[in-house]
């Protein structure tokens, strides 16, 4: 297995700089009868994607609920688990296939909250390289996220469906700004998301060829993840943390121009304002249940289990997992 390193950009630099500390997001509305502090392990940088978490000191969803959310950086959805398990945070925003390695590892942990149930991982190429499906990518450098992230993961997913492995690629952790080396040709392909993509198209990247993994395999692509004891011990407070996430969601749902404002005083991507309403309305889209008519954060354990099985098929994970089991329905919010 080859993996490189290209250093990060100045921007990387500063927002993993003001993230070290974590983010204390603080309510200014209504406060409801106190309930307590969560702290949300999160898989990147205070981004714009997530905008309506940083909104909180303005909007106060989570204030509205008792809840005092703090938000902890991270690089990558398995960096959210551990940053968990490790005591620092009680929630992990975190994607499938990183929960699924932490159940095979022996970990007690539940899934209570769809974050995005569409599939929004790609693989992207500019159109001169001639990669046009997933036996294309073989002998190429491909750039991740980081080694602990779904994009990461998903790539694996789109060589098994050619029977590649990752020793049969180069791995390149590029980090969060992963078009740039695209762009400047320190690898063939970069495993992304669609907000990165829109970003990657603003910014001038030319024409590209893209394979969306959601082709393969279409499940959830971020989930809210706790320790069992921690759902045991904080119910309450969970309950009272999902209502203000789901009032934060449905918030950037129907106000994506304001979103799109504050993420230019929230967000360390925040920049540019244009881009930021892509990001946004592709997040939106994104939240959508897969299943009509069901309420945001709803589960699609059918798809779930498909996400499970594969990977136990790619050799990621070496035990049989029951989705059933480690999802948790009961504290999402009414519709």
């Amino acid at each position: 297995m080859h993996h490189s390193t290209l250093p990060l950009s100045r921007r990387q630099l500063l927002g993993a700089c003001a993230g070290v500390a974590g983010l204390t997001l603080a309510g200014a509305g209504m406060a409801a009868p106190a309930q307590g502090k969560i702290r949300l392990a999160g898989w990147s940088k205070p981004i714009s994607e997530i905008t309506n978490l940083l909104a909180e000191p303005e909007k106060g969803f989570f204030k509205a609920q008792g809840v005092e959310l703090a938000y902890l950086p991270g690089a990558g959805g398995g960096d959210a688990i551990r940053n968990m398990l490790s005591g620092q945070a009680d929630v992990a925003f975190t994607d499938p296939g990183s929960f699924f390695m932490a159940l095979d590892k022996g970990e007690k942990l539940v899934a209570i909250y769809d974050i995005y149930p569409q599939n929004v991982f790609n693989v992207v190429s500019l159109k001169s390289a001639g990669i046009h499906k997933p036996a294309d990518l073989k002998g190429k450098k491909i750039g991740v996220y980081s080694l602990s992230s779904g994009t990461r993961q998903n790539l694996l997913v789109l060589l098994h469906q050619a029977g590649l492995k990752e020793s049969d690629v180069t791995v390149v952790v590029t980090g969060l700004l992963n078009f740039a080396p695209l762009m400047q040709g320190q690898v063939d392909a970069t495993a992304a998301t669609d907000t990165g993509l829109a970003v990657g198209l603003r910014k001038g990247m030319g024409e590209v060829n893209v394979m969306q993994v959601r082709e393969h395999l279409n499940i959830s692509s971020d989930m809210f993840v706790v320790r069992e004891d921690t759902l045991r011990e904080k119910k309450d407070l969970l309950k009272a943390f999902l209502k203000g996430y789901r009032d934060s969601a449905a918030w950037m749902a129907a106000n994506a121009e304001e979103a799109a404002t504050l993420a230019g005083k929230y967000a360390i991507d925040g920049t540019q304002r244009d881009i930021n309403l892509d990001v946004i309305r592709l997040r939106n889209a994104s939240a959508q249940p897969v299943q009509a008519g069901k309420p945001l954060g709803s589960f699609d354990l059918a798809a779930l289990q498909k996400g499970a099985d594969a990977y136990r098929a790619l050799g990621m994970v070496q035990k049989q997992i029951k989705v059933s089991d480690v999802v948790d329905t009961s504290l999402l919010p009414a519709a």
